[in-house]
């Protein structure tokens, strides 16, 4: 919507300096002749916006001017409300620097929609750790933090799965995640990622950390996710499986079984699922009970039926 991106236009060059034609258009992913018409209705507007010519040339705005949070649409007042995570702030050590931001906003904001965001508030509330998760203690995060914020080397004593379990290591934190209610550190050399929960003692040096130039965490982050997954399901079975064990199925196996399953004439549907490893699939079919019959590979079919066995035997 037009007006909605006349604002982004103006909150661009207020936040960024000056900008060209060209860069604008990139950011908002129209075309030059849009930006000039943008700036010429912000200028009709009264907006003091004036454009300078040459090789360092560019939009700006006069030196002062500032846009008034009053001017916020409902929307992205919204937004703002809904991002905050209290929770978080609170772990990282800004629990009542949130409250005051919050305060600061909800004080700038013009009456109806003040009221509006404080309905909205008391709608909607994020708890981000999963159901079965136990809430994990990150004692040094605070300080890991301001490492971050800071930009300065870490020194830490570090729990590991594989021996020897606690080692030491010298890290120059890149960036804190939040993922599913627990925090981890992405920090070099590699970089490598860290769970916060996960370190023992901790010291932050005067050392300055020196992060890779054009480092993108949320892309590197994403990039990590990825091949996660993608080594994730490795192996297949061959399964048919009753209504009621598809209903509980999840992720990707049910997304395989919607996409590939073959109905049969019993009600049952034959399918091909990825799975992580014949040992995970073993404990996940057995779950499933008579509601799923694995059909390959043979070594998953026989492990079953040698549990099921063992099980008839011990039950009597």
């Amino acid at each position: 919507m037009k007006s909605g991106r006349l604002v982004s236009l103006l909150l661009l060059l207020q936040t960024r300096g000056p900008m060209t034609a060209a860069r604008l258009a990139g950011e908002l992913e129209v075309s030059v002749r849009t930006v000039y018409r943008d700036v010429e209705a912000l200028q009709a507007a009264g907006v003091p916006l004036y454009g300078d010519a040459g090789h360092r040339g560019g939009y700006r705005l006069l030196a002062g001017y500032r846009h008034r949070l009053a001017e916020l649409y409902a929307r992205e007042a919204e937004a703002l409300v809904l991002a905050g995570l209290p929770v978080a702030a609170d772990e990282l050590g800004l629990g009542p620097h949130f409250a005051d931001a919050q305060l600061k906003l909800r004080a700038a904001l013009p009456a109806p929609l003040r009221e509006h965001v404080d309905r909205l508030r008391a709608r909607f509330h994020i708890d981000a750790p999963g159901w079965y998760a136990e809430p994990t203690e990150a004692p040094f995060l605070p300080e890991v933090a301001d490492a971050v914020r800071a930009g300065r080397v870490l020194e830490v004593r570090y729990r590991r799965w594989k021996e020897p379990t606690d080692v030491d290591r010298r890290l120059e934190p890149y960036g804190l995640v939040l993922k599913a209610g627990r925090w981890y550190l992405v920090a070099g050399p590699g970089p490598r990622t860290y769970r916060v929960d996960q370190i023992l003692a901790l010291t932050v040096t005067a050392e300055e950390a020196e992060i890779p130039a054009g480092f993108d965490l949320a892309a590197h982050w994403r990039a990590g996710q990825e091949d996660f997954h993608g080594r994730l399901h490795r192996d297949e079975a061959v399964v048919r499986i009753s209504p009621r064990g598809a209903a509980r199925l999840t992720g990707a196996a049910a997304r395989a079984l919607a996409a590939g399953g073959t109905p049969e004439p019993d009600g049952w549907t034959r399918a091909t699922l990825p799975v992580e490893s014949l040992e995970h699939a073993h404990a996940t079919f057995l779950g499933l009970g008579a509601e799923v019959e694995v059909l390959a590979p043979e070594d998953l079919r026989d492990r079953i039926a040698a549990t099921v066995r063992t099980l008839a035997e011990r039950y009597g």
